[in-house]
């Protein structure tokens, strides 16, 4: 095992080192997202609109594109102190048995009982939930990482909460889902036969195993028939990444504890949150020219919307009940493979990344299910830590990475966000382990037409 004296396997940041506000990279953006639309009238959405389903703080954050900084409230951050700030490790151990010169980092949020990176924004917009004095919230959750964190949250804040699980993983994931109901909440398969969209998508898609925009169309449509309730997400919205800014930005503070500078930062990447959350200050130093990083956005092969999707304006859901936002897309009809076991299962991506994809600012690849779980086992028996399966699809990015520095003798400085752990998904790990587990890459034909529905803006 390799000694060293200079960086220690976990770099922590103290207490008072922890972000005071979450950074906004729209501000440094010379070119801005695009504006959410309503599909009614075809114009950007108001702030009186998107108030009837959203809180109106969040609001205020989402419809933001210049402010640089928002100060964290006391009370998000005195939450945050029970957890954070979490450790940047030095991946020694993985470096030594890849034989690698690259020095390998990650930032791992797993250190809390939601598991994953998901209670960052959780937290928050349980606070302006509550602020706003409403009676509880809506929300969807895929692999059941945010429905779990914002279970936390509702329950610390007497919120309560009504989630859609994507079907498959409410099958896949019967511990995940029992957590959620043990912080009080109320868990319902999606697509249900609860809401009229959820009906409507049964009666056309019979057996479905669901997807994230499945899910996002119940929990509006709940949301917005219920007085005293709003929809909160947990991905894909400008206020999401916003809140995740606190991963990249305590991120960049161990480096620079220490004068390192990365190279190369990855993330997995599904609607958003972590990759935006993760790579945030970097890339505020990148557009403003102060520095210059290779930006790896990692998809499953089975959902690829940067790799093989369309930038177009299109539904944020499959109900096409929700503004259009123009984003990478592979249609909001598209529906995801149910042999995928992570919850990178959303049909789009990030405003804001997708707009930074389109200037060249990141770039993206794809990878497939069986070699991510290759990676998620080799990095479970040399560091010790038992992967997410939506963080393993970074893990494997960036041993590929390593090797390829080791071909070249490059010492490259590779970040990579772990964004949780995967103690909830062994029915995958077993699949995997039996050998049973196979891939789907969706078929040009399958992308297209979906792709021939989206809406004409």
């Amino acid at each position: 095992m390799k000694e060293n004296t200079a960086i220690p396997y976990k770099i922590y940041l103290e207490e008072s080192e922890m972000p005071k506000a979450w950074y906004n990279v729209r501000a440094d953006m010379k070119k801005k997202p695009a504006p959410l639309v309503n599909p009614g009238t075809g114009k950007p959405m108001t702030a009186a609109e998107l108030e009837a389903v959203f809180c109106a703080d969040l609001v205020k954050q989402e419809l933001d594109n210049d402010t640089r900084e928002f100060p964290i409230p006391d009370d998000i951050r005195n939450f945050y102190k029970m957890y954070r700030p979490s450790p940047l490790v030095r991946a020694y151990c993985l470096e030594e048995k890849l034989g690698t010169p690259a020095h390998i980092y990650y930032k791992f949020e797993g250190n809390n009982t939601s598991g994953s990176h998901k209670l960052n924004s959780a937290i928050a917009q349980a606070y302006y939930a509550k602020k706003q004095g409403l009676k509880g919230i809506t929300t969807e959750t895929g692999a059941g990482q945010w429905g779990t964190a914002l279970s936390m949250a509702s329950a610390y804040l007497d919120l309560d909460l009504i989630v859609y699980m994507v079907k498959v993983s409410y099958e896949q994931k019967p511990f995940r889902r029992e957590v959620m109901r043990t912080y009080g909440s109320r868990v319902i398969a999606s697509p249900s036969d609860t809401t009229n969209v959820g009906r409507k998508i049964l009666e056309e898609f019979p057996g479905t195993g669901g997807s994230l925009g499945c899910a996002i169309s119940e929990a509006v449509e709940y949301a917005v028939t219920h007085e005293g309730y709003r929809y909160v997400l947990g991905s894909v919205l400008n206020q999401v990444l916003l809140h995740q800014s606190v991963i990249g930005l305590e991120t960049k503070a161990a480096l620079d504890k220490y004068g390192i500078k990365a190279d190369t930062i990855i993330g997995c990447a599904g609607g958003g949150s972590n990759l935006g959350g993760l790579i945030a200050p970097f890339m505020g130093q990148k557009l403003r020219g102060e520095a210059d990083y290779d930006i790896v956005a990692v998809e499953p092969a089975s959902c690829p919307s940067f790799t093989r999707g369309t930038y177009a304006y299109d539904f944020c859901d499959t109900g096409k009940i929700c503004p259009l936002a123009k984003m990478y897309t592979l249609g909001s009809s598209f529906m995801p493979s149910p042999i995928h076991a992570g919850g990178l299962r959303y049909h789009g991506m990030s405003p804001i990344l997708s707009e930074l994809f389109d200037q060249k600012q990141m770039r993206a690849i794809s990878v497939e299910q069986t070699e991510v779980f290759k990676a998620a086992q080799m990095f479970a028996r040399i560091e010790g830590i038992l992967p997410a399966p939506e963080s393993s699809h970074a893990i494997k990015a960036a041993i590929d990475e390593a090797l390829k520095c080791k071909e070249t003798g490059e010492a490259k400085n590779i970040v990579f966000g772990l964004t949780g752990t995967g103690y909830f998904d062994m029915v995958a790990y077993g699949q995997f382990n039996d050998g049973k587990m196979s891939d789907f890459i969706p078929s040009d034909a399958d992308i297209a037409k979906s792709i021939a529905q989206l809406p004409k803006v």
